[in-house]
């Protein structure tokens, strides 16, 4: 596969050095990274969409294409997505032979229950057309294939966190990161929902050919060239029915003062509890001890008033029981990956503030 670039500032035009992304006067451009894109029936349009539209307007400073992107399936021919349309391909397996890097989007047939090491033989004879040592990269649950095939034991993956249970219980020996948009282990990259497609080819970009190219697809596909935080974020965590558990009632009085210090022996005695007992029932019921729970509540609490209203963070930080703005974000960074401020900007967008 082509050699991939270190990150490292343009020489001095002055010394008469040549800039990342230029030719030399008189040299020959180099070949563009060949990008493939293996798509299977069912397929996302908007996953192999994302793919050609990112590494098809990667230029260098002089305008050449920096990549060639290409779409093939085990079967030539019409090809069904998960809407109403087909997609015709052209191409078969065999142009992965000579691809510098492999894209895996998800597809329909991922959704449904999964067995472990189960991969349909045509996409398992395509897979063996790659060469070793070609970058390979899912998106979504497109990593189902990839643990599939073998090629994700003993790596650090993620994929989109509906399916990160059934992920590891099927594949355990795969290092899942449930909570980050994508990774990339030594050539085997992962992503987590569709869009986070888009954050891991920007990552592809910037590695190949630096910050600056990467930025500059970004800035016209108007993505940010890097989010914060992880995928965490996303997901909603409701709050377990009170009134169906035996610690309900105890839950029940918590919510209805995050806004202050909660003890132990407080929601014990809500239960009709020793300590003890309470504990170990509420963990049996929730998964989480109450101190782990509380934290998610006023987490959740937080992020309601940071999507709902414009108070500052101080104030939030007081409505939802962390005291001071400082606390907050440490939580927040803690179990969402962000800041305050990040997210209330990704969920809410700039608003003018009320007088």
């Amino acid at each position: 596969m082509s050699a991939v670039l270190r990150e490292v500032a343009p020489e001095d035009p002055a010394r008469g050095e040549v800039a990342r992304g230029e030719v030399a006067r008189g040299e020959a451009a180099p070949a563009p990274h060949k990008v493939a894109i293996l798509v299977r029936p069912g397929l996302l349009p908007i996953e192999f969409g994302i793919v050609h539209r990112l590494f098809g307007q990667a230029r260098s400073a002089s305008g050449e294409l920096l990549y060639e992107v290409v779409t093939c399936t085990p079967e030539p021919g019409e090809v069904a997505t998960d809407t109403d349309i087909t997609v015709n391909v052209a191409h078969g397996p065999q142009v992965l032979a000579d691809a510098d890097t492999v894209v895996v989007p998800a597809a329909q047939e991922d959704y449904g229950p999964q067995e472990r090491g189960r991969l349909d033989p045509r996409v398992a004879a395509a897979l063996a057309h790659v060469r070793p040592g070609t970058r390979i990269a899912s998106i979504c649950t497109g990593s189902f294939v990839l643990a599939a095939a073998g090629l994700l034991a003993g790596r650090r993956a993620t994929t989109h966190w509906k399916s990160c249970d059934e992920f590891r219980a099927l594949y355990p020996e795969v290092d899942l990161d449930p909570d980050v948009l994508y990774t990339d282990d030594t050539g085997v990259l992962t992503s987590a929902g569709v869009a986070s497609g888009i954050d891991l080819c920007l990552h592809m970009i910037r590695a190949d050919f630096g910050a600056a190219v990467a930025a500059e697809v970004a800035r016209a596909t108007v993505v940010p060239p890097h989010r914060e935080g992880g995928q965490a974020q996303y997901i909603q965590r409701p709050v377990p029915a009170p009134e169906i558990s035996s610690t309900g009632r105890a839950r029940t009085h918590a919510l209805a003062h995050l806004d202050r210090p909660l003890t132990l022996a407080e929601l014990a005695c809500e239960a009709s509890m020793s300590i003890r007992t309470f504990s170990r029932r509420f963990r049996e019921e929730t998964g989480l001890t109450p101190v782990q729970w509380l934290s998610l509540q006023r987490v959740d609490r937080a992020r309601q008033l940071l999507e709902e209203t414009d108070l500052p963070v101080d104030r939030i930080a007081h409505e939802s029981g962390f005291g001071t703005g400082t606390s907050m974000r440490q939580h927040f960074q803690a179990v969402l990956g962000v800041s305050p401020h990040a997210y209330r900007g990704t969920f809410r967008g700039p608003r003018t503030q009320r007088t």
